[in-house]
């Protein structure tokens, strides 16, 4: 009695567990040759048959974004914000260009 309340050590616990994962997978019934060909090709068909569905669906609304014009490039223009600082109470000009503007044009839009 005094056996079952002493705990075994981690190794002997470690190959508690692999022998009774050991008997409980020879209690499992395993496929034949066979059956798990057989299971084996409809898991690879369905997942080819997807794969060719999916492709199709995604290239079909490719093609129908295209018809709808909705990947045509549109110009990017530059966008200029002006900002207040607490310190000098003057405006400080933040520009972000999205498309190329030299900085002549920039300045020679801001003080005119």
């Amino acid at each position: 009695m005094a056996d079952k309340s002493k705990k075994k050590n981690v190794f002997q616990r470690i190959a508690q567990v692999f022998k009774e994962v050991r008997q409980e997978l020879r209690k499992s019934v395993w496929p034949s040759k066979e059956k798990l060909k057989n299971t084996s090709a409809v898991v690879l068909a369905v997942i080819l048959f997807f794969a060719v569905f999916l492709s199709l669906i995604s290239m079909g609304g490719r093609w129908l974004l295209d018809k709808a014009n909705f990947y045509d490039e549109v110009e990017p223009t530059a966008t200029v914000a002006t900002e207040v600082t607490a310190a000098t109470e003057a405006p400080v000009v933040i520009e972000t260009e999205a498309a190329e503007t030299s900085a002549e044009e920039s300045t020679a839009g801001s003080e005119a």
